[in-house]
């Protein structure tokens, strides 16, 4: 037996590790378990070049709790290590086992999986056990070793008389770390983390009824048998050629990562790049509404099939950080403690593949089955807008696939509409004007007046259409959007002709002081037009410009400072050649004409969703008076 003092520079690094190695005590189970992956792996590697003259067989990690005795066990059947091996890892904290065999191996191991953080992570047993023992049986014909610290920098070694290859890491819980005997616990921590390692791992047993046989008699007991319980699935779609998958396949995995999501993705990216990094991984669009409160950090983060967070900032650029999925580069820079990403000049072109790789997915989907795109666009268009507002090199992109939905439900791309709407759209000035609504029933009246002329009407109806409208005419000349109701439909496409007013300039002005000794001017801006008769004689429309950058303050960023709280003002169009704009202004009762003019206005008021409460009550009792 020997005894000896780990080599390291601070005199006492447990309490460190306990404190500061990392922030949260859970992951000693993924550092432990990704160790005996590596060991693994590197047994693996060293079979197939010809190495290791030993048999590789099938091996697996296996976790098992102690509850009685305190402790946990890790074993793996991977590479071992030799008395001096351990002298060297394990003592000397300053080496890394990981990455001295790959640098050993470099041109061969250069895909082996070997996760390469062996070292510090076996420290981390430290922040849960008071004591620590490793046994371990080296592939070569060495004898085994028996190594055992109690979290001081004093440690023994001897031998041992462990007779298989691998090693067993013994941990004993601390009084403050006992969560960790719960075997629930344990459980889940394997979920998080280790779901799809690339080693088997076993946790316990779980029994399995064995199929009926056809020639059973009617009194048949079913048959149970006790099965190793492997936690993992070694081999996830990702890690697999996206022409060896099927769609069914992408669904399953899908069912695997989020087993509580019952509705199925819409569909889903395959990401598979070498250069100039390394990064795979199946991204997923699924079902989002128009609500931008959607659930983030969906995202798995893998390195080398290890589970390091669902907080993927930064790799994934924001406006996809609302898809699903996983992705795996052992590229992506992680500190010790694999929880923070530092900024990096590699972590900024995985952004970029990602953003480019969604983008070409996007127009593929788009070009082979355009109607299926449609159908699934709703669905989808949140991100999309974001994206556009977001991330320039997807706006580049953008115009082959993102679509305008007209209220009858026909899908235009931005060039498309501009074909389509040029003849008939375009004003006096050789302004294309597109129109569009926000809300169908709400606007219903302003919609129809616009396809009566003809014209096409757009539903935008996302909370950052305001933003993305300001967008296009920024990058579109000649180019403008307007709200269905942000003035009568032939002052938003003003043509050359116009109308001629019934009313004499004289009778125009009587009229417009009346209605001013009538109409709130603190709400409204009377605008007397001559337009066809038939047209409603009065009308609210909310200019375009206070009411875009209104909306743009709500919903934060761009608009014009303090807009958000800005009273609501809007404009009372009066058409001078209906009728009852005639009777009005010939009525002589005062009181006849204030009937009138409320009337009218109430009227106007409903047409646009803006008589509520009670005004709508008294709206209404009036209303039944009159037809007494």
């Amino acid at each position: 037996m020997a005894t000896g003092k780990i080599n390291v520079s601070v005199e006492n690094i447990f309490p460190l590790i306990k404190k500061f190695l990392y922030s949260d005590h859970e992951i000693f189970l993924r550092e432990l378990i990704s160790n005996a992956t590596d060991a693994t792996l590197k047994l693996k590697h060293l079979t197939n070049i010809g190495e290791a003259n030993v048999e590789y067989g099938n091996p697996m990690i296996e976790v098992k709790v102690d509850k009685e005795g305190k402790k946990i066990h890790i074993t793996d059947q991977g590479i071992g290590m030799t008395g001096e091996e351990v002298e060297k890892y394990i003592n000397q904290v300053a080496f890394s086992g990981a990455e001295e065999f790959l640098e050993k191996y470099k041109d061969s191991a250069k895909d082996s999986g070997i996760i390469g953080h062996f070292g510090l992570g076996f420290y981390s047993a430290f922040m849960v056990a008071e004591k620590v023992e490793i046994i371990t049986k080296s592939y070569k014909d060495e004898p085994a070793v028996h190594w055992i610290c109690d979290g001081s920098p004093e440690f023994t070694i001897e031998p041992a008389d462990k007779t298989e290859r691998g090693t067993e890491i013994i941990l004993h819980i601390a009084e403050d770390s006992t969560e960790f005997l719960e075997e629930n616990r344990i459980s889940e921590l394997l979920n998080k983390y280790n779901k799809f390692m690339p080693v088997p791992i076993k946790f316990g047993t779980r029994t399995e009824t064995l199929p009926k046989p056809e020639d059973a008699p009617e009194d048949y007991k079913e048959e149970t048998v006790e099965v190793d319980n492997i936690i993992n699935n070694p081999n996830p779609a990702w890690t697999k050629q996206p022409s060896d998958l099927e769609k069914e396949d992408y669904k399953n995995f899908y069912r695997e990562l989020y087993p509580m999501q019952f509705e199925e993705p819409l569909f889903h990216i395959h990401l598979n790049v070498d250069y100039p990094f390394n990064l795979t991984g199946i991204l997923y669009f699924p079902k989002l509404s128009a609500d931008l409160q959607v659930q983030k950090d969906k995202i798995q983060l893998y390195q080398n099939q290890v589970f390091v967070t669902d907080n993927v900032e930064g790799i994934v650029p924001e406006f996809l950080t609302m898809l699903r999925g996983v992705i795996d580069s052992p590229d992506i820079p992680l500190n010790v403690s694999r929880s923070y990403l530092q900024a990096d000049g590699a972590v900024k072109k995985i952004s970029n593949y990602i953003t480019r790789k969604v983008a070409d997915k996007l127009k593929s989907l788009f070009t082979e089955n355009r109607e299926d795109f449609e159908k699934k666009w709703n669905d989808i268009k949140i991100v999309l807008e974001y994206g556009m507002l977001s991330e320039p090199k997807f706006y580049e992109k953008a115009g082959a696939f993102v679509l305008y939905p007209t209220v009858d439900e026909k899908y235009f791309t931005l060039d498309e509409l501009k074909e389509k709407l040029a003849a008939t759209q375009t004003d006096k000035d050789g302004k294309l004007v597109v129109l569009y609504a926000s809300n169908k029933d709400e606007q219903h009246s302003y919609i129809a007046e616009a396809k009566d002329k003809g014209y096409e009407v757009l539903l935008l109806d996302s909370p950052i259409v305001s933003h993305l409208i300001q967008k296009l005419e920024a990058d579109n000349e000649n180019l403008t959007f307007a709200r269905v109701d942000a003035d009568h439909i032939d002052k938003l496409i003003q043509k050359e002709e116009e109308q001629l007013s019934k009313l004499s300039d004289e009778e125009k002005e009587t009229l417009k002081t009346t209605l001013e000794e009538i109409v709130p001017k603190t709400t409204y801006t009377v605008q007397l037009e001559a337009m066809d008769s038939n047209a409603a004689p009065f009308r609210i429309t909310q200019p375009e410009f206070m009411r875009r950058m209104k909306e743009m303050s709500q919903s934060g960023g761009g608009g014009m400072f303090g807009m958000g709280n800005m009273p609501e003002m809007y404009n009372l169009v009066v058409n001078t050649n209906h009728e009852l704009t005639g009777s009005i202004l010939n009525t002589e009762d005062k009181a006849q004409k204030e009937a009138l003019v409320k009337q009218a206005l109430d009227l106007a008021k409903l047409s646009q969703n803006l008589l509520k409460g009670e005004e709508l009550t008294a709206f209404v009792k009036r209303s039944f008076e009159m037809i007494k």
